[in-house]
């Protein structure tokens, strides 16, 4: 769930206040906006700013600019105004009492003949609005009465994937083990297909791709929903492309998954398990230096290979592995400019 088809409508008391509100909202990336008609305004190039009337809504960057804006508290009224919108146009939709329900009602009438555009009284109510029925609402519309309420929006959305990863091969140079250690679980609340995975390791600058256990073994059922990452000190890369700890994960983080060399996607953690394993180290030839990664040494817990995904009790030297490079300075996550060695 994106913020592409948010609409921030500023509804803080004051214009100084809205103003705040708006500049908040640019520097955290939104560039859709519903202020009321007569409110002055400062459009930015590429920013679309919506004028909203007692019964519409103008946006001039549309053709028509008109979009018809109504009121909905009961099933009939729904099934009224779906019934004399017209096709291929857009109908912006208020809700006076439930919305979660109607909104699924509306998607399944709809189908392609219009857009539907909903409000949402406050950010909370967004990522329903945005998921129901898998496919949500074309645009959501959301009073938003503070800055803070911006960063709350923001936290329950997506970000732009990062899309350039640097994926590589490289050759595993020693596979040993290392005792018991923390290692940590990630359960997502989808369901991964085999080739998918976390891209985690001990260094930023180069994650190992982490395969998920949507294949069992034949002691244990696939878990297509986990990964076992890898031991809790160890980075994992987030779906807005900066690293966390794996001890620092919590329920309702957005984690990146995707296939060695393919498409990404954002996935929310919806557990973690950490527990005490036994432990190998992997260590791989990254250019001139050493990388590695601490996993637990067990069947399921693959990393992928050039062939195959390989378990971590199967790893030899002389297999070549994914991962992706990465810029090794980091502050909290975020890359900077420094100058820094990792070991």
């Amino acid at each position: 769930m994106t913020r592409d088809r948010v609409m921030i409508a500023p509804s803080a008391a004051s214009p100084e206040a809205r103003r705040a509100v708006m500049d908040r909202a640019r520097r955290r990336g939104f560039g859709k906006f519903v202020v009321s008609e007569g409110e002055a305004t400062d459009a930015r190039p590429g920013e679309e700013v919506a004028l909203r009337g007692r019964d519409h809504l103008t946006v001039p960057s549309r053709s028509p600019p008109i979009v018809p804006l109504v009121t909905v508290g009961d099933p009939q009224r729904l099934e009224e105004v779906l019934r004399e919108a017209p096709a291929g146009g857009v109908l912006a939709v208020e809700w006076t009492g439930d919305r979660v329900i109607p909104l699924e009602n509306a998607i399944s009438l709809v189908g392609r003949r219009f857009e539907l555009w909903v409000d949402a009284r406050r950010p909370k109510e967004v990522p329903g609005a945005l998921g129901a029925l898998e496919h949500g609402a074309h645009r959501v519309i959301v009073a938003v009465r503070s800055p803070a309420e911006v960063d709350e929006l923001e936290s329950l959305l997506e970000g732009p994937l990062p899309t350039a990863l640097d994926w590589t091969l490289v050759p595993v140079t020693s596979v040993r083990p290392v005792g018991l250690g923390d290692r940590v679980l990630v359960d997502t609340t989808s369901l991964l297909d085999p080739e998918e995975g976390l891209l985690v390791g001990s260094a930023a600058g180069f994650l190992f791709h982490v395969a998920s256990e949507a294949v069992g073994s034949r002691f244990s059922r696939p878990r297509p929903f986990r990964v076992n990452a890898g031991a809790a000190h160890s980075y994992v890369l987030m779906a807005d492309g900066s690293t966390r700890y794996l001890s620092e994960l919590e329920p309702g983080d957005a984690v990146l998954a995707g296939r060695p060399g393919g498409p990404v996607r954002s996935l929310r953690v919806g557990r973690l398990k950490v527990e005490r394993r036994p432990l190998v180290v992997v260590t791989a030839r990254v250019g001139d230096e050493d990388r590695t990664i601490f996993l637990q040494e067990a069947e399921t817990v693959r990393l992928s290979t050039d062939a195959e995904r390989v378990p971590t009790t199967e790893l030899a030297p002389g297999a070549r592995v994914h991962g992706v490079r990465m810029t090794p300075a980091r502050h909290l996550g975020r890359e900077v400019e420094e100058t820094i060695v990792e070991r």
